[in-house]
């Protein structure tokens, strides 16, 4: 019973936010107001707004108690590979930070190899970057290149932020891709501490290519994670 009634306060609060009955920055009230009004135990109500935290709806202020998240942000996304992260987000005027975070060597995945032609024994390394909107973590983009395409790519990798620049760079010019997909996935450890987020708030999955327009070799597979509770995200093709 009390499960249900949990269920049913989340659901409540949740759909007021959503509606904007409830308003960005606004403080909810306290856990014994609100057992009140449910009239429920107060560890009900707690466990309920310990879900709409973890879901990013919410947020704790040490001893003043717990309010709404800002609204999410607006961003449109470019899915069709001909224009980098990096030079959309300058096009649509967002303040852009971009950290690269590592650049390693993978183990073999089936997978991975396969897309990118790349034999066995030959070397695929990981290059992932963090991507900051006004101050806010955004995503994380993860490029597997594999070093038989460019060979000096663990010496050169630990400075990329662009991809598409790095490409440029060794005398590609235009880009497309293949087919994308996008699933939900959850953070984990070590990607809540990147993303600021906690382990129950839903990631967008973004898997493509990145192909060279003119020769139609595939340069690189994208695994990209973006945060679901911070941005609306625009699909709608250029």
């Amino acid at each position: 019973m009390s499960i249900d009634k949990e269920n049913q306060i989340t659901d409540d609060i949740m759909d007021k936010i959503v509606k904007g009955e409830i308003g960005t920055g606004e403080k909810l009230p306290s856990e014994n107001e609100l057992a009140d009004k449910y009239r429920v135990p107060r560890m009900t109500v707690r466990h309920a707004l310990l879900k709409l935290e973890e879901r990013g709806y919410i947020y704790s202020k040490q001893g003043k108690g717990r309010y709404v998240k800002e609204a999410a942000i607006p961003i449109q996304l470019s899915l069709t590979g001909k224009i980098s992260f990096t030079e959309k987000m300058n096009q649509l005027g967002f303040e852009l930070k971009t950290s690269n975070i590592y650049c390693e060597k993978i183990d073999y995945d089936a997978e991975v190899y396969r897309i990118l032609g790349t034999a066995r024994g030959e070397a695929v390394f990981k290059i992932g970057r963090l991507r900051v909107i006004n101050g806010e973590p955004i995503a994380i983009h993860n490029s597997y290149v594999s070093e038989s395409s460019f060979p000096k790519i663990e010496e050169e990798g630990p400075a990329i932020q662009s991809m598409f620049s790095y490409y440029r760079k060794q005398g590609f010019k235009e880009f497309s891709s293949r087919q994308t997909m996008l699933s939900i996935t959850f953070p984990t450890s070590k990607e809540q501490r990147l993303l600021s987020c906690k382990s129950m708030v839903p990631l967008i999955k973004v898997e493509s290519d990145c192909i060279d327009a003119e020769s139609k070799q595939i340069l690189e597979h994208t695994k990209i994670l973006y945060r679901s509770d911070k941005f609306k995200y625009d699909i709608t093709m250029d």
